[in-house]
């Protein structure tokens, strides 16, 4: 029931996004597409004011005219959905259609994907937008990058907050640990062989000894570690 949907709103982060690919120009020019285009991506399809040669910006008319353009296209976006999503999700469509205009929008995987409710399929969707002039544009690909990000960021933050996103080990004392106490002993009794190797080197055994413990801290070291495998389940 349109009636009881949760109205959707373009965030700041939303806005932000659209301003840094557009990037600001104050002078008219055509973009890669061929279209004529000033300040934050304004086109004529967009509305007022017509673009053409020799039209001129300020930039701080062009965020006037961004916030207009983006209305109208969160509009039209709204209108296509059948669904009701957050604020980032419905930011991130925005900003896609803004890009590709409403009528790409209306016509696309992504959309279909959205109104079907295959969210997991939107971010691959976005991957298809990246040609420009029938090329590959490294500023698209990062654009539907992002846009994607944008998409999935509140699942994710929602997964982990139920739980989903396994949590830290927990780092043992050393002073517990019995692998790393053996470690600590083998290391020892290495260190300590060299010394006494030189100042009694006729007592065979002393050295028999040390080499016994350092034998056995280095069976205690394998022994552990194969228990502790068979405790996580590796």
């Amino acid at each position: 029931n349109d009636a009881e949907r949760v109205p959707m709103e373009m965030t700041p982060e939303g806005l932000d996004l659209i301003c840094r690919f557009e990037g600001f120009r104050g002078e008219a020019y055509r973009c890669p597409a061929g279209i004529w285009t000033i300040g934050y991506g304004h086109t004529s399809q967009a509305g007022p004011p017509v673009v053409g040669p020799g039209l001129t910006m300020s930039e701080a008319e062009a965020r006037r005219v961004l916030l207009v353009d983006v209305g109208i296209f969160a509009a039209g976006v709204g209108s296509l959905l059948t669904r009701t999503l957050n604020d980032a999700q419905f930011s991130a469509l925005v900003s896609f259609a803004f890009n590709v205009g409403l009528g790409n929008f209306k016509s696309s995987s992504v959309l279909r994907a959205v109104n079907t409710g295959d969210f997991a399929a939107v971010p691959r969707g976005l991957q298809l937008w990246v040609k420009g002039g029938g090329k590959v544009l490294p500023g698209l690909v990062k654009r539907r990058a992002a846009e994607a990000a944008m998409f999935v960021a509140d699942e994710k933050a929602a997964g982990e907050q139920d739980g989903h996103t396994p949590a830290p080990v927990e780092g043992k004392s050393p002073g517990r640990s019995s692998t790393i106490a053996a470690a600590i002993l083998a290391t020892l009794a290495s260190l300590l062989s060299i010394p006494l190797q030189l100042v009694w080197s006729g007592s065979g055994s002393l050295m028999m000894a040390l080499t016994a413990v350092t034998i056995a801290a280095a069976f205690w070291i394998v022994i552990e570690r194969r228990r502790k495998s068979k405790e996580d389940g590796i």
